[in-house]
């Protein structure tokens, strides 16, 4: 798919590492230019940066813009779209990922009772009103060049996942996108929920191999995984650019995909060669 979307701009929040960076370096390699935000301007506890991210997008032939914000932080985030209508013109793709997944792990497989309501404000503040702030200050460009918009959900939306809290965020945000799709459905722009599944991010590479070089996890509500069979970030990415350059996407709107079934429609694969199925 190199150089498929030669000209086009495109917005992923949160993506300084794991999802985020993996759809940012596909929508690079695809020839956009992509703008990357996140609060990582120097390296953690888990590695990654948004300019880290931006100079790998260059390595494969791409242009990515890092930008520094926090996605609490609503007048940052108007300014970011601001800046692309001056420097850029136009906005074809924003894709909604920012999330606090580090605060989110510490209560997994927890009953709601042992869940504070600390946990809920997480999750909901930064993973459902950040994309539809983002939403909101995007939508007129948009509008305009008949764009797409991606919110990375899960299906612990449609099944218990994790904990209470994470479910039900995850159904905002599939029903965020829903009716984004309603208001939106005489514009051209498309907007669909993906369902990534278990992806082997930065913070699940911390799982240490046992004695027969597996790297096992139980997840609540799914069982338990050999994050060797997951999918890597760039799985999910190459989704978006497989959406993004589909002319008919939106016969897709409104509606959560799985990334394995949207790899089977679009004959694209993981890095590897594999399409995974593991989660």
């Amino acid at each position: 798919m190199k150089g498929i979307l030669a000209g086009k701009v495109a917005v992923v929040t949160g993506a300084s590492r794991g999802i985020g960076k993996g759809i940012a370096l596909e929508l690079g390699a695809a020839g956009a230019t992509v703008y990357l935000t996140g609060r990582s301007a120097t390296p953690g506890r888990l590695p990654g940066t948004v300019a880290q991210t931006a100079a790998e997008i260059g390595e494969l032939g791409g242009i990515g813009v890092p930008y520094v914000c926090d996605h609490a932080d609503d007048d940052a985030v108007q300014a970011l779209f601001d800046r692309i209508r001056s420097d850029d013109g136009r906005l074809d793709v924003l894709v909604n990922n920012v999330y606090n997944a580090p605060a989110s792990s510490r209560w997994l497989g927890r009953p709601f009772w042992e869940v504070p309501p600390q946990a809920w404000d997480e999750s909901f503040d930064i993973g459902v009103r950040s994309h539809y702030v983002a939403s909101v200050f995007a939508a007129p460009a948009l509008i305009e060049s008949g764009g797409l918009i991606v919110s990375i959900s899960s299906p612990g939306a449609e099944h218990y996942t994790h904990n209470t809290v994470y479910g039900v965020a995850k159904c905002a945000v599939d029903r965020l996108t829903a009716d984004m799709a309603h208001d939106l459905a005489d514009t051209g722009v498309t907007a669909v929920s993906l369902w990534p599944g278990i992806v082997n991010t930065e913070l699940l590479q911390m799982v240490p191999a046992d004695a027969q070089g597996r790297r096992m996890i139980t997840l609540p509500g799914e069982g338990t995984f050999d994050l060797n069979e997951a999918e890597t970030p760039r799985f999910p990415g190459r989704a978006v650019v497989a959406l993004a350059a589909d002319p008919d996407r939106r016969a897709r709107t409104g509606k959560a995909w799985r990334v394995r079934d949207l790899a089977d429609a679009y004959g694209f694969t993981d890095v590897d060669g594999r399409i995974p199925r593991l989660g």
